[in-house]
């Protein structure tokens, strides 16, 4: 059994983005050498999430009014969390949106369904971030 470790570093322009990164991860895929297994991909922040659904404009816009109507992020004070910074929104929609996604490797790919895509979702940018990807297998 082999494995594989490599983080992916972000820096959004805008507070809430949301960023294909199945390219990058299907990279990491290549560079492991790993032809049966799993892929393991995690924001490593509390503010962020991966999660996979597909790369449509609509639904992109779709998920940010969603998450806006659930956990607005103004005005600040509604949130018992905002003090030193102003995201406890964000850590609400992380928590809607996860914080992984595991994903199988069959012969040197990954094993997606018709339009399956992996996403990092930022939810309080502006500043570096990073995603961990861990790819083990044979």
């Amino acid at each position: 059994m082999k494995s594989y470790r490599k983080e992916l570093w972000f820096e959004t322009h805008r507070r809430r983005e949301l960023i294909n990164i199945t390219g990058q991860v299907e990279q990491c895929l290549a560079e492991s050498g790993i032809r049966e297994g799993f892929v393991l991909v995690n924001a490593m922040h509390i503010t962020a999430s991966v999660f996979i659904n597909d790369d449509e404009p609509g639904l992109h816009h779709d998920f940010e009014v969603w998450l806006e109507r659930l956990a607005p992020e103004k005005p600040y004070d509604q949130y018992r969390h905002n003090g030193y910074e102003d995201n406890a929104d964000a850590h609400l929609k992380r928590s809607v949106m996860g914080r992984e996604v595991v994903v199988a490797v069959t012969d040197g790919k990954l094993d997606f369904g018709p339009w399956e895509r992996i996403f990092y979702g930022e939810f309080d940018g502006r500043r570096r971030k990073r995603v961990l990807v861990k790819i083990i297998g044979e």
